[in-house]
């Protein structure tokens, strides 16, 4: 398992376990494939906030396991409906393998019900039988495991947004623009266009990423982080923030002040950068939790509804990032320990291109 500091994101260690006997009711995973990216930083920087730490203890107090979306087969199982051989999606530790608990397993699936995640949101505690899922592809799985769940979340703040009428803003800024949830946030947003009262979506990012970002053609309008402050601050704006960047969201808020109508506190990207909220002028930032919003959904469209909407919005993007003329990502593969430390390294430092999505295994 690769343990990372709970304090100090930089210190890491693997840590080896002896594998245990299965208990009735246990099933043992080989985990098979994996993404890794800036959102798997974002769950360290708001590991002991968010909880992300629970899911998958080190046995250690000062280390935590950062969870990662990917694909794992049953190699052991002593579970009724579980069977070797088995591959299922979902969230995992950075290991070679992992111990389950599955409960409530039905054909699509099961969750986990180890008790320590008991109380900790079911959306990730669901894991999705491959041979169930009508739209499943093998070939599709590193972009599956790379951006579905974080497509989920973009998907999610954009019908959290439209459900509050954008809560009468003329200007949507997304920062950290060209992260993967940001640009699925902008995929989402620019659907919306020509829709009456949908706003104008303006990209923030670094300038080495403003050419990507501006390529894919999902934001209105793409600006450097240094001139933010040279946009149009007559109007009202909403901040969807994915960088955390305390001194980026002291800018927004300086420069449209009482006329930000929301501030959205998403991820964590710049994670050296993060601060706190207290004394900006405006509104106070606000954590998007997207269970919140998919219980919301659930509870008025059912649980097929939402999903429908979802499947549908997530086959378009899908279309665009892979087109074969344009891809807004290619797939980085690799396997192996040092493969993972190396790509970890390489997302804390920024050195991974926005163009690139890794995929990795042990």
């Amino acid at each position: 398992m690769f343990a990372v500091g709970r304090s100090d994101l930089r210190r890491t260690h693997w840590r080896d376990t002896p594998p245990v006997a299965l208990a009735p009711g246990e099933a043992r995973l080989r985990i098979d494939l994996f993404a890794l990216t800036a959102n798997n930083v974002t769950y360290g920087a708001f590991g002991e906030s968010m909880h992300y730490w629970d899911f998958f203890p080190t046995g250690e107090a000062e280390t935590g396991c950062i969870p990662v979306w990917g694909f794992a087969t049953v190699s052991e199982s002593r579970v009724d409906g579980v069977d070797v051989g088995e591959r299922f999606y979902g969230y995992w530790p950075m290991a070679d393998e992992v111990v389950l608990a599955p409960v409530r397993v039905i054909a699509e699936g099961f969750f986990d019900g180890v008790p320590h995640r008991r109380e900790l949101p079911e959306v990730y505690n669901r894991y999705l039988r491959c041979s169930s899922d009508p739209m499943y592809r093998s070939e599709h799985e590193p972009l599956k495991a790379l951006l579905q769940p974080l497509f989920i979340t973009s998907f999610l703040i954009d019908d959290f947004l439209a459900d509050n009428a954008f809560f009468g803003a003329t200007t949507v800024l997304v920062s950290s623009a060209s992260s993967k949830t940001a640009y699925g946030l902008g995929f989402c947003l620019a659907r919306r266009r020509g829709e009456p009262g949908i706003p104008k979506v303006v990209g923030l990012t670094s300038p080495a990423n403003l050419a990507f970002t501006r390529g894919i053609g999902c934001y209105d309008d793409v600006v450097a982080y240094a001139d933010v402050t040279t946009l149009p601050a007559g109007e009202r704006a909403v901040y969807v923030d994915m960088s955390g960047d305390a001194a980026l969201r002291a800018a927004v808020h300086g420069h449209w002040g009482e006329r930000l109508a929301y501030s959205c506190s998403v991820g964590g990207t710049h994670w050296q950068a993060l601060g706190g909220g207290k004394g900006l002028p405006g509104p106070r930032p606000v954590l998007f939790f997207a269970p919140a919003q998919i219980k919301k959904r659930v509870a008025e469209w059912g649980a097929i509804g939402l999903q429908q909407r979802l499947a549908s919005a997530w086959q378009g993007f899908l279309e665009r990032v892979a087109d074969p003329q344009a891809p807004w990502l290619r797939v980085v593969s690799a396997t192996g320990r040092e493969a993972v430390q190396s790509t970890y390294s390489a997302l804390l430092d920024g050195r991974v291109a926005a163009s690139e999505g890794r995929v990795l295994a042990l």
